[in-house]
């Protein structure tokens, strides 16, 4: 079965949230979740399948306006999961964009990085940026 690219619109408490089986995912907006939901499993369940044959390097692009813990949390599942992809001997490439005033997103994103042990690319943005 052919995996299917998986668009999440995004909501007053969720990101946007692109999912394509060519190997790139973009992740944008605001996470305020306070629970695991259906999107949750939807989007972890697309990674398992995507992790049966992930392309030779996997993008994933990260554009957080505001990000709680529990979103977080979420995330950090995510991107452990996808970093099985080097144990295919395939590469991953994470790009953290941030504001350039906004140090709690860069704090997120250096903990995700540092309690993963995977290398992520902090890049600035103007706030009217179109990631």
């Amino acid at each position: 079965m052919t995996l299917k690219d998986l668009h999440i619109a995004s909501t007053d408490k969720s990101p946007d949230i692109f999912l394509h089986a060519d190997g790139m995912i973009r992740i944008k907006g605001r996470g305020l979740a306070i629970n695991r939901t259906e999107l949750t499993d939807k989007v972890l369940d697309w990674i398992d399948a995507y992790l049966e044959n992930p392309a030779e390097i996997t993008y994933v692009i990260f554009a957080f306006e505001y990000l709680n813990s529990f979103s977080t949390t979420i995330f950090v599942m995510a991107l452990k999961r996808l970093s099985q992809v080097l144990l295919k001997s395939k590469k991953l490439k994470i790009s953290w964009y941030y504001e350039e005033d906004d140090e709690d997103i860069v704090e997120r994103g250096e903990y995700i990085a540092s309690a993963l042990h995977i290398p992520i690319d902090f890049i600035v943005t103007k706030r009217e940026s179109g990631i």
